[in-house]
C-alpha cells in the first residue's frame, strides 16, 4: 500500500550501525505512521536495541538516514531527539528517587528563562494527564511510588517536553495484569490523539493485543513486517528465530519426594531502618517439584533468596534435610553438600564478572580458597568446553568475555555452572528477563530436567504466564506476607493479580475448584 508522507511519523532508511566486527543493524528500513503502535521484535541481539537508541539520539548511525516529516535529520544527543518529539522510555527508568514527580517531569526545562513559573507547569501536566488519562501525585517522592507509577511519570516527561512518538522499551516487564491492562488503555488513547509508539516486548500475547502492525528482526537485519490481525504468534515467532517455532512452555510434571526437601516456618525479616520485608511467611517444597514465586517486585523476593543463601539474616526457620540453614553462613550451606545455587536478579552485578571470561566465570562457585591459592586452569578449560557444548552457549572462545555475550547466552552460563554443581535445590530468580522465545524455551527446557533429576526448584518470575505455565504451585507474596499458595493450572491469572495487589478473599466460584489441589489459602 502506498503511503502518503503526511502519514508517517519516523522512516528509517537503511540504518546500519556495528560495534567492532559485530553488525548490530544492517541496512534496517522501517516507518511508522501517526496514530500507530508498532511492535518491535526479535531474538536476543538481534538489533532491537540498537536501532531505537539510534532513532531515540543515544547512538550514531554509520550510514543510513532517519527521516522525519520528510528531512532528514541527524541526532547527536538524546535532547537533539527529543526536540524533534521522539521520547524514549528504558526498562530501567532514568528517574531521581528524591525528587517528586513534577520535579523529575521538568528536569532539563529550556523554556522560561532563569525563572520558573511553577503554576503554569503544574497546569500543563495536568492538561496531559486529563488528555491521556494519566493519575499520579505530581508532589509524591519517586523512591516511595510502584513501578507502575514511575512509568507513568517516565511517559509523562517525554509528553511533556514535546515528544510525539514514544518508544517503550519492556514496558509491561514488572508490571501485574491490572497494571497492564491500564497501561495498554493510556497507550490507545495516546494513539487515539496521533501519537507514535514504538513497544519492544518479548511477551507475545501483549503484542497481539496491542499492536497494529510488527516489524520483525533477526540478526540484526529486518526480517519483515506484518499487520497484527492478519499474523499469529507462532507465524512471528517462527520470523524472529529465523525458523518454524510453535510456542509453548512444556510443564514437566514428575513424582515428588515424599517429604519435603525445604521446610519453612514462620520466615521473617527487617531491613536496616526496620522496615518487615517478609512477614511470617510459610511453606514447604518437595524434591521433583517446581515452586514458583509471583508478586510485585519488592514484595519480598529477593529477602526470601538471600535468607535461603545465608547472605541474610532473619528470624523463624528454614529446614533443608533437617539443617537449619538460619543458622549457617554461605560457606557453610555449600559445604554441606546441599548446593543451594542462587541465580540472582542482576546476572552481571551479583551472578558473573562480567570482565572475566567464560572459563574464570564457570571457576568462580568451585573456586575454595582453603585449598590454596593454586587454580587448575587446565582442568577449568575443560569443564569449560564441556559446559559451553553441553549448553549450547554461543560464545567465539572460552576466552570471551562474558559482557560481550548476548542476554540469552549470559543466563546460560550463569544457569549451566549452578546446575554443573549437581545441587538438590535450587533457587532460580528472573531466568526469563530479557530472553527471547529460544533462550526461555531452551532455559525452560533445564530446570525441567532437574526436576526429573528430584532437583526442588524455587521459581521467582515476572512473567505469570510462563511462571504459571511450568510450575507445579505458586506462592503469592504482597508486601512481605503470604498471600496464598495455589494451582497455576487452575487458578486465573486475573485473580493472580489481584493477590499480588494485596487483595485476599478474591477466590471466585470458577477458582475455587482448585482447593482440592495444592492450594491453601
Amino acid at each position: 500500500m502506498q503511503l502518503n508522507a503526511q502519514e508517517i511519523a519516523v522512516e528509517t532508511k537503511n540504518l546500519t550501525k556495528s560495534f567492532g566486527t559485530v553488525k548490530s543493524n544492517q541496512n534496517i528500513s522501517i516507518y511508522i505512521k501517526k496514530g500507530e503502535i508498532l511492535a518491535l521484535l526479535g531474538e536476543n541481539g538481534s538489533g532491537k536495541s540498537t536501532l531505537v537508541n539510534m532513532l531515540a539520539g543515544i547512538y550514531t548511525p554509520e550510514s543510513g538516514k532517519i527521516i522525519i516529516n520528510n528531512k532528514e535529520k541527524h541526532f547527536k544527543s538524546p535532547q537533539d531527539a527529543i526536540a524533534e518529539g521522539i521520547g524514549m522510555v528504558h526498562q530501567h527508568f532514568k528517574l531521581v528517587e528524591v525528587m517528586s514527580a513534577l520535579e523529575n517531569i521538568t528536569l532539563g526545562e529550556r523554556h522560561g528563562g532563569f525563572f520558573i513559573n511553577k503554576k503554569a507547569i503544574q497546569k500543563r501536566i495536568e492538561e496531559l494527564e486529563k488528555q491521556f488519562g494519566f493519575d499520579i501525585n505530581l508532589n509524591q517522592k519517586i523512591y516511595t511510588m510502584s513501578v507502575s507509577e514511575k512509568q507513568t511519570v517516565e511517559i509523562i516527561k517525554m509528553l511533556y517536553h514535546g515528544a510525539r512518538i514514544l518508544i517503550l522499551d519492556e514496558p509491561t516487564a514488572v508490571l501485574t495484569p491490572q497494571e497492564t491492562k491500564r497501561l495498554f488503555e493510556v497507550l490507545r488513547r495516546m494513539k487515539a490523539e496521533g501519537c507514535s509508539i514504538i513497544i519492544i516486548t518479548h511477551k507475545l500475547n501483549e503484542v497481539m493485543e496491542i499492536s497494529d502492525r510488527v516489524t520483525i528482526l533477526h540478526k540484526g537485519r529486518l526480517a519483515g513486517t506484518v499487520v497484527t490481525k492478519d499474523s499469529s504468534e507462532n507465524e512471528i515467532a517462527s520470523m524472529m528465530m529465523g525458523s518454524k517455532v510453535e510456542i509453548s512452555y512444556e510443564y514437566k510434571k514428575v513424582e515428588l519426594s515424599e517429604k519435603p526437601l525445604l521446610t519453612v516456618d514462620k520466615l521473617s525479616c527487617v531491613d536496616k531502618i526496620g522496615n518487615k520485608k517478609l512477614d511470617e511467611v510459610s511453606f514447604e517444597l518437595y524434591g521433583g517439584e517446581m515452586f514458583g514465586i509471583a508478586g510485585i517486585v519488592g514484595s519480598g523476593q529477593k529477602e526470601l533468596c538471600e535468607i535461603l543463601t545465608g547472605l541474610q539474616r532473619a528470624s523463624g526457620s528454614a529446614i533443608f534435610e533437617n539443617s537449619q540453614l538460619l543458622t549457617m553462613s554461605p560457606l557453610q550451606i555449600k559445604k554441606l553438600g546441599i548446593r543451594m545455587n542462587f541465580v540472582p536478579e542482576d546476572r552481571l552485578g551479583m551472578g558473573l564478572v562480567a570482565g572475566m571470561d567464560v572459563t574464570d566465570n564457570i571457576l568462580l562457585r568451585t573456586y575454595d580458597i582453603g585449598h590454596g591459592i593454586a587454580i587448575d586452569r587446565k582442568g577449568g578449560d575443560k569443564k569449560a568446553e564441556y559446559v559451553v557444548n553441553r549448553y549450547e552457549i554461543s560464545t567465539p572462545s572460552i576466552r570471551h568475555k562474558v559482557k560481550n555475550l548476548s542476554g540469552g547466552n549470559i543466563q546460560k552460563v550463569l544457569l549451566s555452572r549452578e546446575i554443573e554443581m549437581s545441587p538438590k535445590f535450587l533457587i532460580v530468580a528472573y531466568p526469563f528477563r530479557g530472553l527471547d522465545i529460544g533462550a526461555t524455551t531452551n532455559i525452560i527446557q533445564i530446570l525441567n530436567e532437574q526436576k526429573e533429576k528430584g532437583v526442588g526448584i524455587l521459581l521467582i518470575c515476572e512473567d505469570l504466564d510462563q511462571l504459571c505455565a511450568i510450575s507445579d504451585r505458586v506462592m503469592v507474596l504482597h508486601d512481605g506476607k503470604n498471600m496464598g499458595i495455589i494451582n497455576p493450572h487452575k487458578v486465573s491469572k486475573n485473580t493472580i493479580g489481584l493477590m499480588m495487589m494485596g487483595k485476599n478473599d478474591v477466590l471466585n466460584e470458577e477458582d475455587s475448584s482448585s482447593n482440592e489441589e495444592g492450594v491453601q489459602i
